[in-house]
């Protein structure tokens, strides 16, 4: 065994750790000692969804330790930023959420900064919004999003409500990695500093003036039947209860997915970009009819939705969603507006933003970056106004309450066009044959090289990419983002354009151990709609094919 790693489990072994870890890692010793490496050969970073790993005894592992070690350097340099900076902190579902966010609390607490916690789990947004209104130095959200049930997670939330970009989120990293010892940590459980608190009501509000058709969705919401499911998180809190208030009374809920359970006991991934997480909905949604499914992860930050068409579902793409939403929002706001997305989602964005005379920014992935456009136009007297944003992972921000991906407004605005589609004798499906009619068709895919968790496959990914710069496959373009691009921050992405406006875009994942692959095509003429999209099927298997023999 390595002598870096070997110190580093003896110091917890021999340190003020407490004893069922120390027993954990004896039993390790005999039985699974490359997990045990795993466990200790490095720290857990931030990524593009700040500190998110499988929890577990060690420093590349979340437990109390690492929550409160890096709590602890986030409250260094807040105490350097702000004389007196309070934080905004929230958690999922997840198992040790709500025990992550109060050791989260009583560090803060020991450091002398007000802490504003929510007394039950809510949604990612939810903590957004709460660093806004509560005029909140940062917030903290225990999440690990859609990962599977031994992950968790940290993500860091600014003043302004975004996740962390530079220079903050270097300057925490810092100051985190200058704890190295438990003796530096200060705690402070029950202090007076830590307030227990709700804010459904001023979210509530705030979703409500996002509506373009209110006096029809309170007149005729009722048409429009929906099937909703959390997938056992954050969700049931709020997505209800934020439709009915729009109008929309004919909700009926998943019961076995509404039970909030870190485990995910109906789910093997609870990914509302997977079938099989939406199958039970689906199942739900033929039983009562309903017109749609709407589906939230854990944190409710991402939003799946399937479609009843002549009479089968249909699941729509994030990429779907977010040209239906576009194509609706462009439609409705008169004034010159702008939408963001990442440089991996559909170019039909920005074919419909053209199409009605509005912009459309391309950013990195990781809806931080969307966030930060946010905040940059803001302070710019010439800055756009925001519109919309969305990545092609089912994330969507409608207007500028919150600085994250939101699944609640979301979930209330797909509801208010599916009602307007429906009173029109059409699905939302046909919405986008609209689109695909007027603008072009487009049609992507995403492929995923999965690795084995931890420094072996972190390995396996940094060489694959490495080998792949040596030997550049022929395109029409190649952006290589590693040294930053075309104004863009530094990141580990080629883009391959090709012949016919093809694209391919090649990324490790910041918070999986999987690279993933973008593909992307479309087809501007064409006989029929289905004609279309075998077409372009066509165009993608090639695409994958061509793909695979770069990378084999």
């Amino acid at each position: 065994m390595d002598a870096f790693v070997q110190q580093r489990i003896d110091e917890w072994l021999s340190g003020p750790y407490d004893e069922e870890s120390k027993k954990t890692i004896r039993t390790l010793q005999k039985t699974n000692p490359e997990g045990l490496v795993d466990a200790f050969y490095t720290d857990l970073s931030f990524g593009t969804a700040g500190l998110r790993g499988i929890m577990g005894v060690g420093s590349n592992r979340m437990n109390v330790y690492t929550v409160q070690k890096t709590t602890q350097g986030l409250a260094n340099y807040l105490l350097k930023q702000q004389k007196n900076p309070s934080v905004v902190i929230g958690y999922d579902c997840r198992n040790n959420s709500l025990l992550f966010a109060e050791k989260t609390a009583e560090v803060l607490a020991g450091n002398g900064i007000k802490v504003f916690l929510y007394k039950d789990m809510r949604p990612v947004p939810y903590v957004s919004f709460g660093v806004r209104n509560l005029h909140a130095t940062a917030g903290v959200m225990i999440t690990a999003s859609h990962n599977p049930a031994e992950y968790n997670g940290y993500k860091v939330f600014w003043s302004d409500g975004a996740q962390v970009v530079p220079p903050h989120d270097q300057g925490i990293i810092e100051d985190v990695r200058a704890i190295t010892s438990l003796s530096q940590i200060r705690h402070a459980p029950g202090s007076p500093l830590i307030e227990r608190l709700e804010i459904d009501a001023a979210y509530l509000k705030a979703l409500r003036a996002l509506q373009y058709q209110a006096a029809d969705n309170q007149a005729y919401g009722k048409l429009l039947k929906i099937t909703y499911t959390p997938l056992h998180g954050t969700g049931m809190t709020l997505v209800p209860k934020a439709l009915l208030e729009w109008g929309f009374s004919q909700v009926n809920c998943v019961a076995k997915q509404m039970v909030p359970d870190g485990n995910f006991p109906t789910v093997k991934f609870p990914n509302p970009e997977y079938k099989e997480a939406l199958q039970l909905g689906i199942d739900q949604m033929h039983e009562t009819k309903s017109d749609i499914l709407l589906a939230t992860d854990p944190d409710a930050d991402r939003m799946g939705v399937v479609v009843m068409h002549q009479g089968e579902p249909e699941i729509l793409t994030g990429n779907e969603i977010a040209a239906i939403f576009a194509n609706y929002l462009c439609q409705r706001h008169p004034t010159p507006a702008a939408i963001v997305t990442t440089i991996v989602s559909t170019d039909l964005l920005k074919v419909i933003a053209g199409h009605y005379k509005k912009s459309c920014v391309e950013v990195l992935t990781g809806f931080k970056y969307i966030g930060e456009k946010i905040h940059e136009w803001e302070k710019s007297p010439t800055g756009y106004a925001f519109l919309f944003g969305a990545e092609e992972s089912y994330g969507f921000l409608i207007g500028t309450y919150a600085r994250d991906k939101d699944a609640v407004s979301a979930s209330c605005l797909m509801a208010e066009i599916a009602l307007d589609a429906k009173r029109k004798q059409k699905t939302l499906v046909d919405i986008l044959h609209d689109i695909y009619r007027a603008l072009g068709l487009y049609r992507e895919r995403q492929h995923s090289i999965v690795f084995k968790p931890g420094k072996e496959g972190t390995e396996e990914m940094k060489n694959l990419m490495k080998k792949l710069r040596a030997h550049l496959p022929v395109a029409e373009s190649i952006e290589d983002y590693a040294q930053g691009f075309n104004g863009l921050p530094p990141a580990d992405v080629l883009l391959f354009r090709l012949k016919g406006g093809s694209k391919i875009v090649i990324r490790p994942s910041g918070t999986e151990p999987k690279i993933k692959v973008y593909l992307s095509t479309h087809e501007i003429h064409f006989s029929s709609i289905k004609a279309g999209i075998a077409s372009c099927e066509k165009k993608l298997d090639d695409l994958l094919k061509q793909v695979q023999s770069w990378l084999h």
